[in-house]
């Protein structure tokens, strides 16, 4: 829908608010909100060791965006921000929300993306290159992934006693959701070195059932008519349309016949506009990636065909996640 004129001055300074919450999270403010005996700026202050006056303007922002209510002075959690924005919480998404944060500046040369097409930082730098930013964005995606895949494992139908090979499976929490769902379930998942170190720590409890390798599915090959289903979550939208076909190939050539290869992602409509957020995330994915962006169903389908898979179904996960899952199967009787 197209935008009238405040609309776009509210654009303008939208970053406003994301910045509140960034600050706050990094502050700690709302589990100090949380814990406070008096939640008044001064107790909040003290709580987070910052300066009155500034941390008042923090918390007043915060209640001017929704993610804090303030009465007689004082200032409390929403159901919202208990729920998703304290440390520990049920829906803690304090360490997802900290990739957004990472992301930042880079979204700021946004018109050096326009001009060179090129991504504005190293994808290294949360690859291994930079050990703390790779930490956090590693565990970032363990928090989303928590809360996509206790929405999405159930639904997979995958046969009791499943082997799963789970490709660029970051922090093992698919792996980790998968076998805790089935206890004969096993799986292989690979990531790079230093995403796979941390997927070890996640699936530790589950080790006997889960190995977390080190590898690169740009060039990996694996065992043959191995596996009963390969997954691809939220990885395949870094990957030019050419490599996204050579994967799904050596996936399904990986698979037994009848089995299933498995992507879940974020995916556009045919012209890459909607859903807003898919084809924001596209521009996210371009400035942090060499071949970052959001492809469609329609392209998806396309890919799995060219890569001798059939029977394509795919349809949205469950609000509030703007994911879709999509998924086809390696024929029976004709080899790949």
């Amino acid at each position: 829908m197209a935008l009238d004129v405040p609309g776009i001055v509210s654009l303008a300074s939208a970053f406003y608010g994301s910045s509140v919450l960034f600050a706050a999270l990094e502050l700690d403010v709302f589990t100090a909100v949380k814990q406070a005996a008096d939640p008044t700026a001064e107790g909040v202050a003290k709580a987070v060791n910052g300066n009155v006056r500034g941390v008042e303007l923090l918390l007043n922002g915060a209640v001017a965006v929704g993610l804090l209510e303030k009465r007689d002075g004082r200032f409390f959690l929403t159901p919202a921000s208990a729920a998703t924005l304290v440390q520990g919480a049920p829906h803690d998404l304090t360490r997802a929300i900290a990739y957004n944060r990472d992301v930042y500046p880079a979204w700021g040369r946004l018109s050096e993306l326009a001009r060179t097409g090129r991504p504005v930082e190293k994808p290294a730098l949360h690859l291994g290159e930079d050990a703390e930013r790779t930490r956090r964005f590693a565990l970032a995606m363990h928090a989303r992934a928590l809360g996509i895949g206790r929405a999405v494992v159930p639904g997979l139908g995958l046969p009791s006693g499943a082997r799963v090979l789970d490709l660029a499976g970051g922090p093992g929490t698919y792996a980790l959701l998968m076998a805790q769902q089935d206890p004969t379930l096993t799986c292989d998942t690979y990531d790079l070195p230093a995403i796979a170190a941390v997927a070890r720590e996640i699936t530790a409890s589950c080790a006997e059932r889960i190995t977390c390798h080190a590898g690169d599915y740009h060039t990996e090959v694996w065992p043959q008519a191995r596996y009963d289903a390969v997954t691809l979550f939220g990885c395949l939208h870094q990957e030019t349309p050419e490599m996204i076909v050579d994967i799904l190939r050596r996936a399904a050539a990986a698979l037994k016949p009848g089995g299933r290869v498995y992507v879940l992602d974020m995916m556009t409509g045919s012209d890459h506009t909607t859903p807003p957020f898919s084809a924001l995330f596209a521009l996210n994915m371009a400035l942090t990636t060499e071949h970052g962006w959001v492809f469609s169903d329609a392209e998806l389908r396309n890919w799995m065909t060219a890569a001798g898979l059939e029977a394509f179904n795919c349809a949205p996960v469950p609000p509030p996640m703007p994911h879709f899952l999509a998924s086809a199967r390696k024929p029976y009787t004709k080899a790949i």
